[in-house]
């Protein structure tokens, strides 16, 4: 069938890969697109060959840095060859590095379902446990695919019970290994009761074997735990399951379907990606096991013209609704915009409502992704993934609905940068390239900001990591033909307080002819850790006029932003007006922005205010002889060292550390252990820094 042809809705899939950098994402997904006959030949990440990692800095670094979107058709081995049964699956591939983690963020928004990969020798590696709470926000129904099962020092039993441990989910294993290490041969079907082999040159052929020996008994055991989590799934299934004490393959299948759905555990699979070893059964389960549009709750939004909450069915012929989840500048067709559409058809050619900005915008052609190639189709309908080009102030974040039927669908929110650096232009040449850059790269990426310093006139650029960051340059030089000088990284501290003080701001002054009034006392209050900013208006009987209550806020805006301690941004804060006084003449916005801007800093600087600083979670793991020096190099860095434990011949640490402290750690962890040991690193929280630093920080 044809990428045009409409698909029912029950015979879709929009499903995310997940997991740690390295665990082999990028490798199962080119192996999902060869088999599926989508592409002719495996891309090789070593080679730099690979469809969804099309960036050059990809192929450079073999990492994926931005998710991309394809499309392909499976129909599932035990109906080969049946059209009926073919179902369209929409990928999106996404990054596994920490630093790119807006990525996966904005694609568990839309996705209905995910593939988590696991590196069968490390299990559940810190970066697995991110995704898998962001799937946890979104109640992603996912499978798990635990790869590298040829891999030195590969264990399926023991990459099952990290999941349990530390991911805290219930697994439902559909298979075995036959083998392992360089032994790994195939694996066993628990729902069928057979072995799988893998045959021809890149394992297209998948051949059918008797269960060995060695494993009938555990394969018996493990089916038993399987027939029983499907029977309690239903009660018709559960009085089948009595009456025989068995499940046919398909009254399995259908339990373990709902169970899913429900999130009441997770299918658990093996093989290597790599070795061309276990892919088409993960596509069997991928449209067995996940979500189809119809199997997720509807979608609820606000109508923005009553504020009432509405809901949208997946329901090609009900009102348009979909939401632009990520601008990507595309050499060839300019700015593209990604967006998945929840409910209704739209038609290349229409005219929408950006709920968002109440702003109209024309789709001009729509476009079926596949990573940076592109199809040009006439409309797109609930269900699907697709891409347009010429929407001008469509954003991250922002729906596109009918003009007749307005609704606002939730953001997408996402953390906050924890690092800076200074940029300036190399030459005057540069100067105005640099501008568009980084404006357009910003537009792309909602974890990348850009903020001048008033003091001392430099850009800093903000973003999640110092690998984050340099990738953003580098696409500047390349894409933008931007020359730039950086600075060092320096850390996004931010500025807080512990008290509740009120303070009054008042700003008279009287020329010639028309004067200035503005007069507000607020309180301030602390919130807490993560809660960002409020702001309450409690004036009553009219001592402000209700049309000066927005130009305060702003006052107390803008002294928040400029902080009262070392100029870092102001968070956690409450603020309230709850008094004040107005002239009927001389009162105006301005006024009452700057009154409120002093009574701002003079109650925070009442509030005991404190400086904090982010906080990373840190994973090393090393050799066991490099122990002790890198836990005394840890504690040397303020580090609080969470637990330690082994790791087959490793020991891996788990510790909170102040990012202040981690710069060039890479290079100094490498010395440390003659290059054996590896370290992941994320943002975990704020926290006050100690006196003796804030000190020196604040001078």
């Amino acid at each position: 069938m044809s990428e045009q042809e409409e698909y029912p809705l029950e015979k879709i899939r929009n499903i995310g890969i997940i997991a740690h950098i390295d665990a082999g994402k990028t490798t199962a997904t080119e192996r999902i697109l060869y088999y599926s006959g989508k592409t002719y030949k495996i891309g090789d990440i070593d080679e730099g060959t690979t469809q969804m990692d099309w960036m050059e800095q990809e192929r450079e670094r073999g990492i994926t840095i931005q998710s991309a979107a394809t499309t392909t058709f499976w129909t599932p081995l035990r109906f080969e060859g049946a059209e009926e049964h073919t179902h369209r699956i929409n990928i999106i591939d996404t990054p596994g590095h920490v630093d790119f983690t807006a990525e996966v963020e904005r694609s568990l928004r839309v996705l209905d379902g995910a593939v988590v990969v696991f590196d069968g020798v490390a299990g559940v590696e810190p970066q697995s446990e991110t995704v898998w709470r962001q799937a946890d926000k979104y109640e992603v129904p996912r499978v798990c695919f635990i790869n590298k099962m040829d891999k030195t020092g590969a264990d399926f039993y023991n990459s099952v019970e990290t999941i349990k441990d530390r991911l805290g989910a219930r697994t439902a294993i559909i298979q075995l290994p036959i083998g392992s290490e360089s032994d790994f041969e195939g694996v066993v079907d628990l729902i069928e009761m057979r072995a799988l082999y893998w045959e021809g040159g890149l394992g297209e052929k998948v051949r059918y074997g008797e269960i060995p020996s060695g494993l009938e008994e555990r394969a018996k055991e493990k089916r038993n735990d399987l027939l029983e989590m499907a029977a309690e799934q239903s009660e018709q299934l559960f009085e089948h399951y009595l009456e025989n004490q068995d499940l046919t393959p398909d009254e399995i299948r259908n339990g373990l379907r709902i169970g899913t759905l429900n999130g009441d555990f997770v299918p658990v699979m093996c093989g290597s990606a790599l070795r061309n070893r276990g892919i088409q059964p993960l596509l069997d389960s991928i449209v067995d096991y996940l979500p189809s549009p119809l199997d997720v709750p509807p979608i609820t939004g606000v109508n923005p013209e009553t504020n009432e909450e509405e809901v949208r069915e997946a329901d090609p012929n009900g009102p348009f609704a979909a939401l632009a989840f990520k601008i990507q500048t595309d050499p060839y067709v300019g700015r593209l915009c990604y967006f998945r559409v929840y409910s209704g058809t739209l038609d290349a050619g229409d005219e929408v409502l950006n709920a968002s900005k109440d702003e109209k915008e024309r789709m001009g052609r729509i476009l079926l992704m596949h990573a940076n190639t592109r199809e040009e189709i006439d409309k797109t309908s609930a269900g699907k993934i697709g891409a347009t080009v010429g929407l001008k102030n469509t954003f991250t974040g922002d729906t596109l609905c009918d003009k007749e039927s307005p609704i606002e669908l939730e953001k997408i929110s996402f953390p906050e940068p924890v690092i800076s650096v200074a940029i300036e232009p190399k030459t005057r040449a540069d100067q105005e390239k640099l501008g568009k850059a980084l404006r357009r790269l910003s537009e792309e990426d909602p974890t990348f900001e850009i903020r001048a310093n008033k003091e001392t006139g430099e850009t800093l650029i903000y973003g999640m990591g110092e690998l984050h960051l340099e990738i953003l340059v580098e696409r500047m030089k390349r894409e933008f033909g931007v020359e730039a000088k950086i600075g060092k990284p320096r850390v996004a501290y931010r500025e807080t307080i512990r008290n509740t003080a009120e303070a009054e701001g008042e700003y008279i002054r009287q020329s010639g002819g028309r004067g200035q009034y503005g007069h507000c006392f607020l309180r301030l209050e602390p919130l807490a850790q993560g809660e960002g900013f409020e702001f309450e208006n409690e004036i009553k009987g009219g001592t402000i006029p209700r049309e000066f209550i927005p130009a305060v806020e702003k006052g107390a805006v803008e002294a928040r932003d400029k902080g009262i301690l070392a100029g870092y941004p102001m968070v956690d804060i409450k603020v309230t007006v709850f008094d004040g006084s107005y002239h009927e003449v001389d009162s105006s916005e301005a006024a009452y922005k700057i009154a409120a801007s002093q009574a701002f800093q003079k109650a925070a600087k009442q509030a005991r205010p404190v400086l904090l600083e982010p906080i990373m979670q840190v994973e090393v793991v090393t050799p066991d002889e490099y122990l002790g020096s890198v836990v005394s190099d840890l504690s040397s860095k303020r580090a609080k060292i969470r637990k330690t434990w082994v790791q087959g011949n490793s020991r891996r640490i788990s510790a909170e550390v102040p990012l202040a402290e981690m710069f060039g750690y890479a290079t100094r962890i490498r010395s440390l252990t003659k290059g054996r040991a590896t370290f992941t690193m994320e943002p975990s929280h704020y926290e006050e820094v100690p006196q003796n630093v804030a000190e020196e920080l604040i001078s």
